[in-house]
């Protein structure tokens, strides 16, 4: 395999689609570094593994000799992308955009290498435009284009409301693209109109249009919905290490796979047959298959000493193999009277709800210190100490304090 099939290779995995293929081995031969960028608007001030999908494949890139834009849309999250949604997005202000942005610049560089990152805001071109300026480019397509869009078909079919200014918004991210003389550009392919109309806005300003590259968009730890902080289902790159660890060692077995595709570094694609083969023939146990992904993960997002202390952790709850005290603290705030099992299950984010933990009780489901607990009516007072468990896999250490 060549250099350049080497660098297709590598810029295909796990990618949904590259429009134009042909276009991008033919910009990958001039030798010239392309500039590839991929927006992000700062809805909230975190990251979860969902949104590194993107920066990965910036990652892989970047390690090709190219140059990655990470691009803050801070003009654009005050417009609300409407992408998915079967009402209008409500815009944020001002101050929350550039609390958002300020959060999201450092958490990228867990992923990307700093030194190889043009980091810009879209407010730098849309700042400057005028009202006469903002029309001109709205003049470049229709309502009937628009309403191409499939989450805005549907809307209009429904006979459910479309904000005028939500049909600046792909409008907007395709200019970005010719703010940016962008060679390639990055999104889930729930975005695709709107990378396409990065395309054909270049092609209207005289540049080569960008090739478009999807990326799927991640299934969360439920492994049925994408992953979301609105519906519980991620891991948040800044959450604590024995967090990532126990959380992936969550996911369904068959998911595992397309976590590993999207988000790993370390495996190869062979590397994901063997282990594939190895558990359907008993050689390997799929448990031990996600320890090595929640590592991985563990590791870019902290570091190796912090993997290993949460991978201990993990044993010593789960299998009963070292020692719990490795497990990260957390304070819980209690009345002075305590508070009852149930009702500190759920405190500890180890049950939804009071009556789930009653369900998890009389399952005989809780564990305290690894001794099974059925009482629902005991009390903990502040001073108490120890590792609170629900089923194998939900577990805290916790310790209570007084308000």
């Amino acid at each position: 395999m060549n250099e350049i099939d080497q660098a297709l290779a590598t810029i295909g995995r796990g990618a949904a689609d590259i429009i134009k293929r042909e276009e991008l081995e033919a910009r990958l031969k001039t030798g010239r570094p392309l500039r590839v960028k991929a927006g992000f608007d700062p809805t909230a001030p975190d990251l979860h593994l969902g949104h590194t999908v993107l920066l990965n494949k910036m990652r892989q890139f970047q390690d090709l000799g190219h140059q990655v834009i990470f691009l803050i849309g801070d003009f654009t999250g005050m417009i609300g992308d409407p992408t998915g949604k079967n009402v209008t997005r409500k815009p944020l202000t001002r101050e929350d955009v550039l609390a958002n942005a300020n959060t999201y610049a450092e958490q990228v560089y867990k992923v990307l290498d700093r030194e190889r990152t043009e980091l810009r805001f879209n407010s730098e071109w849309f700042g400057k435009m005028d009202a006469a300026d903002l029309i001109r480019l709205s003049s470049q397509l229709t309502v009937a284009r628009m309403l191409e869009r499939d989450d805005f078909a549907k809307r209009y079919a429904a006979q459910q409301p479309i904000a005028i200014h939500e049909f600046l918004y792909p409008l907007v991210q395709g200019y970005d693209s010719v703010a940016l003389k962008a060679d390639v550009e990055l999104g889930g392919t729930d975005q695709t109109f709107n990378l396409l109309m990065g395309r054909g806005l270049q092609e209207h300003y005289g540049q080569p249009p960008q090739i478009v590259l999807t990326m799927p968009l991640l299934e969360g730890i439920d492994g049925v919905q994408k992953m979301s902080k609105s519906l519980g289902n991620y891991i948040g790159i800044n959450e604590p290490a024995i967090d990532i660890v126990t959380k992936t060692l969550k996911i369904d077995d068959d998911l595992l796979w397309r976590w590993f595709e999207l988000l790993s570094f370390e495996t190869s694609l062979n590397d994901i047959a063997v282990m594939k083969a190895d558990i359907a023939s008993g050689a390997l146990n799929p448990r031990d298959a996600k320890l090595r992904l929640a590592r991985e993960l563990a590791t870019r997002f902290h570091d190796a000493a912090a993997a290993d202390l949460a991978i201990a952790g993990w044993h010593a709850v789960v299998r009963g193999e070292g020692d719990t005290s490795l497990l990260p603290l957390s304070d819980i705030m209690v009345p002075a009277e305590g508070l009852r099992l149930g009702a500190l299950l759920t405190a500890a984010g180890l049950t939804a709800s009071n009556s789930e933990a009653g369900r998890k009780l009389k399952e005989r489901a809780v564990r305290i210190d690894a001794e099974v607990v059925e009482d629902a009516q005991r009390v903990f007072a502040p001073g108490f100490e120890g590792v609170l468990q629900v089923g194998k896999r939900n577990f805290a250490r916790v310790r209570l304090v007084a308000h």
